[in-house]
């Protein structure tokens, strides 16, 4: 900008600042955040050293005179390390207690405890001694951070297990973190080294955490909090698995909290957001949890995230910035979103240059143009989001933001159902449509074929090699090798993966079809329902809607999918190339055929994952929770209450020998 801008935008920003001092000050009504106005005098001070000459005595600056990365081996989760969906309202919390309260007739309550930012790590015990420590990592592959672990003193080296009960396995989940005081202790020495300082406590324990010298991890002064046990000990509450870290030997939580109902864990949420600075570790909110085990398996899974768990996150930092542009882009099934492209600005301990508008109705609420001054922040401090405009900010030269007429990537008209606030290409062959969509295909829930990402599938594309997804599939060695990054032997590792990925089960195939509306739990529920993909493709639109969970919207879009000619042609030359779909059949001839299992304890000759596999291959269904109409019980090793009530409603019990005789 040039003096004259600086000086009217000077002008503004003490204006600005001053009204809300006075509000906050004066009439103890703040209408912005700490952070935000913050933001604002770092933007006015910085300006005022630009231009020196505008200081004036009245200014609120004038207030007070004066290595290389090591790598580590991957680890495969025995279990997946799941996410936590968020939640930042009152109503956030209710809307999520009305989903669950349909799906169980039992009595709620909840275990409350503090969501502590750091690195989640899992720790694997044998014969009660630590063997394995992982990273989250993708949630099914994590790093071995073992040896830098074992230099955490809250870590047990040893389970305490004085009566022999625990079995041989154990693996525990927690969280690594460093303390404000270390953490601005170790900013300080580095500072003094001339050497890059962390942003905040949360990378400053991870980057602790894959230090190349465990000595080094070692003088970083980490902690831990274990807040699961992930074997199955037989404990019927998550209450009770906190009481049994600590009785195991780790430290499993402060300020933990039972809470009769949602009125006990908003008050609670309250009180920890009065006190969260004055903890001597960073925490972002409250995990609220379904405190009854048996209750919370039988809850299950949406999406990547168990139904009885849920993160209540504090407000967000919030900053300011300006709005310099914003672009549109184009999702995989045709979706324009606008997206703020912002003036660089550090929120949350990283630097954001763009934040999602999420649709052209989103930017008429906020009533944002291009050129204002905004109040950003990070959604449960993840995702950058526009929250507010500082409209007296404005110079009179903001621009309207307009909904594009064209699409941006093919220019076909864009288009708009009565029954969305989403716009979309009209062009179902639109390039930027087919390329996310191959994106969608081959990631990991999908097709997950390794090697295959996103830089990959662009100089496929441009090389002319794919059109579609079959096209992956016809892909050989010689094909690749000419291609930069190729060389013979990662030209040979990936046509490997290719080949390995041509079986898929039914409900991971659907989900790669990309189908509008479709996810993963939607995926599950079709394969379960129709049991092939020839079933499913004659399915009429009053079929699919009588499915659990599928409405009349979700209904139309997988019937109108399966109504194009180019999605069966797709669907046809994928079956081809040689993709081979593996079914489970549930003929009355298969020996479960309409029978319920429930598993409980650890099997020593199978995962659970594959006794669930062999129970729905011969047509069985597998529930986590025993009931009435349950007719078996599995049981391993350390049962848990399962068993017990099994016994109490007379259902047949097997033991892993009687259950392998059966799958014979």
């Amino acid at each position: 900008m040039d003096k004259n801008q600086a000086k009217d935008r000077i002008a503004k920003l003490r204006a600005e600042i001053e009204h809300h001092r006075y509000l906050y000050h004066v009439l103890d009504a703040p209408e912005i955040s700490d952070g935000a106005l913050d933001s604002l005098k770092n933007e006015l001070e910085n300006l005022e050293k630009q231009y020196p000459e505008f200081i004036t005595e009245d200014s609120p600056t004038q207030r007070v005179g004066g290595s290389p990365l090591a790598k580590f081996k991957k680890v495969k989760h025995d279990k997946p390390m799941l996410s936590i969906n968020d939640a930042f309202s009152r109503q956030d919390l209710d809307d999520w207690f009305e989903r669950i309260s349909k799906l169980t007739q039992a009595n709620l309550d909840f275990f409350c405890e503090p969501k502590i930012d750091g690195l989640a790590v899992s720790l694997r015990y044998e014969n009660n001694k630590l063997v394995r420590a992982a990273t989250r990592g993708d949630g099914l592959v994590g790093e071995d951070v073992t040896m830098n672990i074992r230099t955490i003193e809250s870590i047990p080296l040893r389970l305490h297990d004085e009566k022999n009960q625990l079995p041989q396995v154990v693996e525990i989940r927690g969280e690594v973190y460093m303390t404000k005081n270390v953490f601005d202790k170790l900013n300080k020495e580095l500072s003094k080294q001339g050497e890059k300082t962390f942003a905040n406590p949360r990378n400053a324990a991870a980057g602790s955490i894959r230090q190349l010298d465990p000595r080094l991890t070692a003088k970083r002064e980490l902690k831990f909090m274990a807040y699961d046990i992930v074997t199955d000990l037989g404990l019927d509450s998550h209450q009770a698995v906190h009481e049994k870290l600590k009785q195991i030997g780790f430290r499993a939580g402060d300020y933990l909290k039972l809470c009769k109902d949602l009125d006990e864990v908003f008050a609670w949420f309250n009180e920890l957001k009065k006190i969260r600075n004055k903890l001597p570790y960073w925490i972002d909110g409250v995990v609220v949890m379904v405190n009854n085990l048996a209750v919370f398996n039988q809850l299950g899974f949406t999406g990547k995230a168990p139904r009885g768990i849920l993160a209540l996150k504090f407000p967000a930092e919030q900053v300011t910035t300006i709005v310099e542009n914003v672009i549109v882009q184009v999702g995989r099934t045709g979706v324009l979103t606008p997206v703020a492209v912002l003036r660089p600005v550090t929120v949350a301990g990283t630097i954001v240059s763009r934040a999602t508008l999420h649709n052209f109705a989103e930017i008429e609420r906020l009533g944002i143009k291009i050129g204002d001054t905004v109040i950003i922040q990070k959604a449960g401090d993840i995702i950058p989001e526009v929250v507010q405009v500082i409209k007296n900010l404005r110079t009179g030269k903001e621009k309207n933001i307009k909904v594009p007429k064209r699409c941006p990537v093919c220019n076909s008209p864009v288009v708009k159902p009565e029954s969305e606030v989403n716009f979309y290409c009209s062009n179902k062959s639109c390039f930027a449509m087919q390329r996310e969509q191959l994106y969608h295909f081959v990631s990991k829930n999908a097709f997950n074929i390794v090697g295959l990402g996103p830089k990959i599938i662009d100089q496929l594309i441009e090389e002319g090699l794919i059109e579609d997804a079959a096209d992956i599939f016809a892909l050989t060695k010689g094909d690749l090798e000419p291609l930069d990054r190729f060389a013979e032997k990662a030209a040979s590792n990936l046509i490997a993966s290719i080949n390995q990925a041509k079986k898929i089960s039914l409900a991971r195939f659907i989900y790669a079809l990309g189908i509008r509306h479709v996810g993963e739990q939607t995926a599950i529920a079709l394969a379960e329902n129709f049991s092939s993909l020839e079933n499913l493709r004659k399915a009429s639109q009053e079929k699919l809607a009588e499915i659990n969970d599928i409405g009349p919207v979700v209904a139309k879009s997988i019937y109108d999918y399966f109504q194009q000619p180019k999605n069966i042609k797709l669907i046809e030359k994928l079956l081809a190339a040689g993709v081979v779909i593996s079914v489970a059949k549930k003929s009355k001839q298969n020996k479960f055929f309409g029978k319920n299992f429930v598993l409980t304890g650890t099997l020593s000759s199978l995962t659970r994952d594959q006794a669930k596999e062999y129970i729905r291959r011969f047509g069985g269904r597998v529930s986590s929770s025993v009931s009435r109409q349950t007719d078996y019980v599995v049981v391993g090793s350390e049962p848990g209450s399962k068993y017990a009530q099994a016994k109490k409603l007379g259902v047949k019990i097997l033991n892993e020998k009687e259950f392998l005789d059966l799958i014979k």
